[in-house]
């Protein structure tokens, strides 16, 4: 079992939804870094559950850094992150371990761990692991920050409501707003109708998803290394590390299938004195490799599968059909506590990018 991803910034993940805690460890962070601690505190609430529309599950989160901080500066030595788990109920979750259910990592979990898996709450695959991954996340986003690479996240859609897209002649002005938003959407009329949506999908015992658009200002031209390690590679692998990540585009991403070349190509222009493009339908990747426009990509979140309405499923002991009925506390959406997150692994692989690109020299004393 592999917990780790990144290649010169790591972060290895451990614990289990209502296991004592869960934590990360991040290695080869640069030293010198200043934590910004109202930046990580930022994140973390925006990843909390939000009242009415998320569950009935509250955590305060309270991360404490373990090793790798002295005065307020990273060392440069591993990071250690452990955040505790306080409200627990295990016993919510004990028929699930002879009936799993579906489209959740029950079964599939009993199959590689030979049923030893814990699924209380879901275990190591629960949503509860985005917490230490949204906290070393927002590590690596002070390092980003203090270079003038800043990232965001907001809700692009949720069923037939719409936001709107990021404003690319003021893209640092959008992505600074969201960190005032408790639910990310640029447009107030459309957040109120989503969570309306949301609300409903919870009086019907259902739940939803919906699209999250993700952009990256500052980034230089010149960030990624084809072919494996290119830049979209890099994001896609660490957003599929996200608990209900199903599909990703870049730029026009899918739109391209119904453009013409001379629609979908994005023209040169010398713009305040340097290279930059028309327009940015390849969402400021060109060969797997930044160009220095903005990075633009939307992630699609699926429902929540801890739904209440009767399901089918099978008993693993009897090897029969049966039915179940999810009881506890589940999320009628997370697609607003994914958009922190998604934001925070974003600045993970960014991050690990430029220090493959720089060495981490390239970071050291940014903070003093």
């Amino acid at each position: 079992m592999k917990n780790t991803i990144g290649n010169n910034v790591t972060v290895t993940l451990f614990g289990e939804s209502h296991g004592p805690a869960v934590g990360c460890v991040i290695d080869g962070i640069p030293a010198g870094i200043k934590i910004d601690a109202d930046l990580i505190d930022c994140m973390m609430d925006a990843r909390k559950a939000s009242t009415g529309i998320s569950t009935a599950r509250h955590e305060d989160d309270g991360y404490e850094f373990l090793s790798g901080i002295m005065n307020g500066y990273t060392q440069g030595t591993p990071v250690a992150i452990v955040i505790r788990n306080n409200d627990v109920i295990r016993r919510d979750y004990k028929p699930y371990t002879a009936a799993p259910r579906p489209s959740h990592a029950d079964y599939a979990a009993m199959v590689k761990y030979n049923g030893f898996s814990d699924l209380s709450g879901g275990g190591h695959f629960s949503g509860r692991l985005t917490a230490p991954l949204c906290a070393a996340g927002a590590l690596c986003l002070c390092a980003l920050e203090a270079k003038g690479i800043y990232i965001g996240t907001h809700i692009r859609r949720i069923r037939d409501i719409a936001d709107r897209p990021f404003a690319q002649d003021d893209l640092l002005n959008d992505i600074a707003s969201l960190k005032d938003k408790g639910f990310p959407v640029f447009d107030d009329d459309q957040a109120a109708q989503m969570k309306d949506i949301i609300l409903q999908a919870k009086e019907n015992s259902d739940s939803v998803g919906g699209v999250l658009e993700t952009a990256v200002y500052g980034l230089e031209a010149g960030i990624g290394e084809p072919v494996f390690d290119s830049l979209e590679s890099m994001i896609s692998h660490v957003v599929f590390s996200v608990g209900g990540v199903k599909g990703i585009e870049f730029g026009a991403g899918f739109g391209f299938a119904d453009m013409y070349g001379s629609q979908a190509n994005d023209p040169f222009e010398i713009r305040d004195g340097k290279v930059a493009t028309v327009t940015n339908n390849s969402g400021g990747i060109n060969g797997g490799i930044s160009n220095g426009m903005p990075v633009v990509f939307r992630t699609a979140i699926r429902p929540t599968p801890s739904i209440g309405i009767r399901q089918k499923s099978v008993n693993i002991s009897a090897m029969e059909n049966t039915e179940i009925e999810i009881r506890g506390r589940h999320d009628p959406a997370i697609i607003h506590r994914a958009a922190p997150v998604i934001t925070a692994v974003t600045a993970i692989a960014v991050l690990d990018l430029l220090v493959t690109a720089y060495g981490s020299l390239h970071f050291a004393g940014e903070g003093k």
